[in-house]
C-alpha cells in the first residue's frame, strides 16, 4: 500500500475519536457557572484586583476652575486630561473609573470645552463628590473592620514594660576595644 493512499489508518481514526471526545467534553462543561460571577461553582470567590484609572476630580477642585482660564491654568488645577483628541481639539475629557471588589463601580466624566486657548465651559456629572465623600467612598477598611489602631490609651502606656538601660554606653565600649593601624607608614 502506498503511504499517500486515502484509506484511514488506525492512528488517524484514533486522533479523530480523541478530537471528537475532547470537543464533546468541552461543550458539556460550558453549562457550569463561569468565573465572571461572584463565585466559581458556588464555592470560591476569586480575588479581583482594584482598578483605578483616570483623574479624580472633586467639587472643591472643579470650583476653582472658571470660564476664561487658559488651557495651562486648567491643566494646573485639574491635571492632564485622560483623553485629548486631534479631531476634537477644543474638548478635554477627564475620565475617572474605579472597580473594587465588594464595592459598586464608579465612573465619572468631566468635559472641558475650549474656544481656542480659553475655557468656555465645564460639563460636570451630577454625582461629583466632595473630597470627604470620595475618601469615605473608597475607604474599605472600616467596612472590613481592620482599621489599624494608631495610638495607645494611657492605661496601655502604663502597662508597657520599662526599657532596660545598658550598664555602659555602647560607644565607649566600642571605642576602647578597637585599635587601627596607622594610615601612613612610619618614617
Amino acid at each position: 500500500m502506498h503511504p499517500n493512499s486515502r484509506t484511514a489508518s488506525p492512528i488517524r481514526l484514533g486522533l479523530l475519536a480523541l478530537t471528537a471526545a475532547l470537543t464533546t467534553l468541552l461543550t458539556a462543561c460550558s453549562g457550569f457557572p463561569s468565573v465572571s460571577g461572584d463565585k466559581v461553582f458556588g464555592l470560591v470567590r476569586p480575588y479581583r484586583m482594584d482598578i483605578v484609572q483616570g483623574n479624580v476630580l472633586t467639587k472643591e477642585q472643579v470650583a476653582k476652575v472658571k470660564p476664561g482660564m487658559s488651557r495651562a491654568q486648567v491643566r494646573d488645577l485639574l491635571g492632564t486630561p485622560l483623553l485629548t483628541d486631534v479631531f476634537h481639539e477644543n474638548r478635554w475629557d477627564y475620565v475617572f473609573t474605579i472597580r473594587r471588589q465588594g464595592i459598586e463601580s464608579q465612573q465619572r466624566l468631566v468635559v472641558a470645552w475650549f474656544d481656542g486657548d480659553v475655557l468656555k465651559q465645564l460639563d460636570l456629572p451630577p454625582d461629583l463628590p466632595s473630597e470627604n465623600d470620595f475618601v469615605t467612598a473608597i475607604n474599605t477598611r472600616e467596612l472590613r473592620g481592620d482599621t489599624p489602631k494608631l495610638a495607645l490609651t494611657e492605661e496601655e502606656r502604663k502597662a508597657l514594660p520599662v526599657p532596660v538601660k545598658p550598664a555602659t554606653p555602647a560607644a565607649e565600649t566600642m571605642g576602647a576595644q578597637r585599635s587601627f593601624p596607622p594610615l601612613e607608614a612610619a618614617k
